[in-house]
């Protein structure tokens, strides 16, 4: 919530805090852990944590999160917690680290004790790392994991055990986050008391320059767009970009029929100096981009579907969770097999609800799908490994190496998801005769009635079971070949049941052109085979491709083209004039301390590709794309 809504957020935590007892997630018999954080030094990367565990005498483990949700891998940013230090009655406690897990530590409470006070530090400005490890602050703003700054004992239900957190922030700092709050006293905040599973599912974004906009006023529930920037310009949105949002927020609820949120925030960080991401939690998305994602209208389109994806996930991966990933703490390993459906149909939806909400054009979708489709059919990890296994794998690839991801594959589960779920949208609608779609799914497998946040476990055969349930088809064998099977081609027929196909053009598609220029190279890989950086360094390089033919890797530094010193034009227009003559195009090229020039016998011209509409078939991706949402924006 937001300072200046005490009043509203007062009686919202009494009927909260009623609410919880009634259901048991907190127990009137347990002493909270108290948890108080000093952001006053957030500028200078710096937290500073105290807790006071409730304890009894004797052996006493602790833990430190490792698995957390949303992150799918052992991500816990142990390696920025400094000073931790441990004390019984005002003595200082030994301590050591447990020698098979790294995240456990143990130590010993004296006979005269009830309670560990544990004080620790937190590196915010880590430039290594993805989600909670990476950079989290600037001299203007923090963003705030609970997870980063707490330790919490071992017990028979550690997801269930209170906290009463406290937050102090510098002078003049605001912020936004949706966990509840009981008072505000200058610039110290103090939270409702919840549950360790609600506290880590509620970051908190906050910094000087700040602003909130209530999208949906006078609604319930509320919905919000909580946004901290390093400067104040890039507060500036548009009312009519408002308005998409707002959209957004209706399309969203209008895809899945209910809600499982008491309120939404989508807590929006803007700068060019913190990881940029997104993460998912029931009530809120922690969502980090570029500082111009407001006022640059080419930025937002290029991050059109961070926010769609993000909230979709507060049905799609919070409200149902695959059942290895429903873990009982955050120590236990998660099993990521399901993440095609968590993160592949989240991803999906992103996308269409992008473009249902104005976010995105129709053409912009279609671009997008077509770039998806040409990556995933050109990777020669096809040939090895099934998707199924990307999934699995993906504790491990989502830090895997940027280099050869053709041959290795990386976590295509989030692309190769929209291709998959567009193929089962399209058989839902031809298999019913248009009466349903794969929104009906969305309404029946995460709807079951608004509800608090809570977490239904699913499996493989639940979602089976719930397709089979809309349309009558044979899912499982359909999921067997797109998912776990070795397939060497990208799955394409949800493009060609919507009444389009992929092909490819020798003009640079508008989205292929933006993307260039954002992040700053120059992508050949469906002519020569490889894309590049401004300073000349290769790319992927696609196995098979005529780069990969004339000797080219990833890594080599391109140096000059037909032995004039390289640019994007001269290359391109060398690419082009091949295309005409039967010489090879010449590459100059840097490997290490050692050059080579490579000879590239390549004359069919550029290639980008694109969706071409097949006039002879009903255009179900425009069926699919129409707003759904009723009502005033």
């Amino acid at each position: 919530h937001c300072i200046g809504m005490k009043l509203k957020q007062g009686v919202f935590v009494t009927v909260t805090a009623l609410l919880l007892f009634i259901a048991g997630t907190i127990s009137v018999e347990a002493v909270p852990v108290q948890l108080n954080v000093d952001a006053t030094d957030a500028a200078r990367g710096i937290l500073h944590a105290r807790l006071i565990i409730p304890a009894a005498p004797g052996e006493l483990t602790l833990y430190y999160p490792k698995w957390i949700p949303g992150e799918h891998m052992p991500s816990g940013p142990i390696n920025n917690v400094t000073g931790l230090k441990f004390a019984a009655n005002g003595q200082p406690l030994d301590w050591r680290r447990d020698a098979d897990d790294m995240y456990t530590f143990h130590l010993k409470v004296p006979a005269n004790a009830a309670a560990v006070d544990v004080a620790l530090d937190f590196l915010l400005d880590s430039t290594g790392g993805v989600y909670s490890s990476s950079g989290s602050s600037t001299a203007k703003l923090a963003d705030l994991n609970w997870n980063q700054v707490l330790l919490y004992p071992k017990t028979n239900a550690p997801l269930r055990i209170p906290f009463v957190a406290t937050l102090k922030l510098p002078a003049g700092w605001q912020f936004g986050t949706a966990l509840p709050i009981t008072d505000t006293n200058g610039d110290e905040i103090k939270f409702a008391t919840a549950p360790l599973e609600t506290l880590i599912d509620s970051p908190v974004i906050a910094g000087e320059f700040f602003r909130t906009i209530d999208l949906t006023p006078g609604e319930n529930p509320p919905h919000f767009l909580s946004i901290v920037a390093d400067a104040a310009d890039a507060l500036e949105i548009k009312p009519e970009d408002i308005v998409h949002f707002t959209r957004l927020v209706r399309e969203e609820n209008a895809l899945f029929g209910v809600h499982h949120y008491r309120d939404y925030h989508f807590l929006l960080t803007l700068s060019d100096r913190v990881g940029h991401f997104g993460l998912e939690h029931h009530e809120s998305s922690d969502d980090r981009t570029a500082e111009d994602f407001l006022t640059n209208p080419d930025t937002r389109l290029m991050g059109a579907s961070l926010l769609p994806h993000e909230m979709v996930h507060s049905w799609n991966g919070k409200f149902r969770r695959p059942a290895g990933l429903a873990t009982p703490d955050y120590q236990q390993p998660m099993e990521d097999e399901l993440l095609w459906v968590y993160e592949g149909l989240t991803d999906y939806y992103g996308e269409v609800l992008a473009a249902r909400s104005g976010l995105q054009s129709s053409t912009n979708f279609c671009e997008v799908i077509a770039l998806k489709a040409a990556m995933l059919d050109h990777r020669a990890g096809r040939e090895w490994r099934s998707l199924a296994d990307t999934a699995i794998s993906a504790s491990i690839l989502y830090n895997s190496p940027g280099s050869n991801v053709s041959r290795r594959r990386r976590v295509d589960f989030y692309p190769e998801g929209d291709l998959i779920w567009l193929e089962v949208d399209t058989i839902i609608r031809k298999q019913t005769h248009g009466e349903k779609s794969l929104d009906d799914f969305c309404k029946k497998f995460h709807g079951r009635g608004n509800s608090l946040p809570k977490v239904i476990p699913y499996g493989y055969q639940d979602v089976v079971a719930g397709l089979t349930a809309i349309a009558p088809y044979d899912w499982n064998a359909f999921l067997q070949q797109r998912v776990y099977s070795i397939t060497l081609h990208a799955p394409l027929g949800g493009i060609e049941n919507g009444g389009w196909r992929l092909t490819y053009t020798n003009e640079l598609p508008a989205l292929l052109k933006l993307q260039e220029g954002q992040h700053k190279s120059t992508d050949l890989s469906y002519s020569l085979g490889f894309s590049l950086g401004t300073d000349g360094t290769l790319g992927d390089v696609l196995p098979g491709s005529p780069a990969d033919q004339g000797g080219l890797a990833a890594g080599m530094k391109l140096v000059a083209v037909n032995t004039r010193a390289w640019t994007t034009g001269n290359l391109r227009a060398a690419v082009k004039n091949a295309a005409t003559n039967s010489a090879p195009i010449e590459l100059l090229v840097q490997n290490g301390d050692y050059y080579k020039t490579c000879q590239i016998d390549y004359h069919e011209g550029e290639k980008y590709p694109i969706l071409e509409r097949v006039q002879t078939k009903p255009d179900l991706l425009a069926e699919i794309l129409k707003p759904h949402a009723l009502g005033k924006d």
